[in-house]
């Protein structure tokens, strides 16, 4: 099913920021150079943007990547609570 992320074995957020103009080439890049992991496995990478309203998802669905983008309007990520 298209975006059905609730299939991922993992979830790893990127800590710091990360430039929100990388498209899925550039962030599969910074999962393999600076985490030393596949971004070809079953998890979810979360990233966040500098000014922390914004987050993209990368997840390998088996035949492709999905890359979800979201703005949050109310403010900033504050916390995960988990």
């Amino acid at each position: 099913m298209l975006g059905d992320i609730s299939r991922a074995d993992r979830i790893y957020i990127a800590c710091g920021y990360t430039d929100m103009r990388k498209a899925i080439d550039g962030l599969a890049t910074i999962i393999r150079e600076n985490f030393h992991m596949n971004p070809m496995e079953n998890n979810l990478f979360l990233f966040c943007g500098k000014r922390r309203d914004r987050l993209k998802a990368l997840y390998w669905e088996g035949d492709g990547f999905i890359l979800l983008y979201k703005r949050l309007e109310d403010g900033y990520v504050k916390t995960f609570i988990m």
